[in-house]
């Protein structure tokens, strides 16, 4: 029998990628490893997780559901990739957030795996995705103002006793003024688990309304998805592109975020 673990992915900074993270890891999941994935998109003040997927007006949404007006199967809807999508309105309107985790976990059953994008600020809303995960991954971009938020993200994380599985850090340009991986993990105490150089690739899958896993399949930001979503499932994934055989031949040294991934990818044997 399938009991989905539910994993949230937080910030409260809008802009750093977090729903982008979502959609790609699930259609990576649900089309590179055959798992039955649920997305939900709890960001209940701006949803936008399932123009990801080209749904532009689904007919009945979460917020349907935890307004007691329909069966929460109605409101999730099948992507041709395979996955399953819950989305919010997107004309939002106030809902009671607290009753979010009541629903997911009576989902477990149904899912290999349950991500949840959520809102992008300190609030109630992603309160409730905090609440309703059994882990968290919190989204960063290597600047400061970024990291304050990060911080916060983790404190609240904490506070609901919210198990932090690592910081994923977005949008790198590679620049000396930008955060290192080192300063980031000695700020917060949690293990940095991927490194996504900024791609613009990724923006343009957005226009067209379709993950950019499915476009770019070889780019470098898809392949440290890649490496993320195996991890999730206790897999590892092997990259064989020419030049980083090349390169593992003659280092067989690990950097920092493989080998924090790959305690990510033992806890999810």
């Amino acid at each position: 029998m399938k009991h989905a673990k539910i994993i949230g992915f937080i910030s409260s900074k809008g802009g750093v990628g977090k729903t982008t993270t979502v959609a790609n890891i699930g259609l990576i999941l649900a089309k590179n490893y055959n798992k039955k994935v649920l997305l939900v998109d709890a960001n209940f003040s701006g949803p936008n997780l399932a123009l990801h997927f080209g749904f532009t007006k689904p007919h009945h949404t979460l917020y349907d559901v935890l307004e007691g007006k329909t069966k929460i199967q109605k409101a999730v809807y099948e992507h041709i990739s395979g996955l399953h999508l819950l989305p919010a309105s997107l004309m939002s309107r106030k809902v009671d957030t607290t009753k979010l985790k009541k629903y997911l976990v009576g989902l477990r059953n149904f899912y290999d795996v349950i991500l949840i994008d959520s809102s992008p600020s300190a609030n109630k809303e992603m309160n409730a995705t905090i609440e309703s995960s059994d882990e968290v991954f919190v989204i960063t971009t290597p600047d400061y103002v970024s990291l304050a938020s990060t911080l916060y993200s983790i404190k609240s994380a904490k506070q609901k006793r919210t198990y932090v599985s690592g910081i994923i850090i977005n949008k790198v340009k590679d620049k000396k003024y930008e955060l290192t991986m080192d300063k980031i993990q000695e700020a917060t105490k949690i293990p940095v688990v991927s490194i996504l150089n900024d791609d613009e690739l990724l923006m343009e899958a957005i226009t067209r309304n379709i993950p950019a896993a499915s476009l770019y399949k070889h780019s470098n930001a898809i392949i440290e998805y890649k490496k993320l979503a195996a991890a999730l499932i206790g897999e590892r994934y092997k990259d064989n592109r020419v030049s980083i055989q090349l390169k593992t031949m003659f280092s067989k040294k690990l950097t920092q975020d493989e080998v924090n991934r790959a305690i990510v990818m033992v806890s999810h044997y």
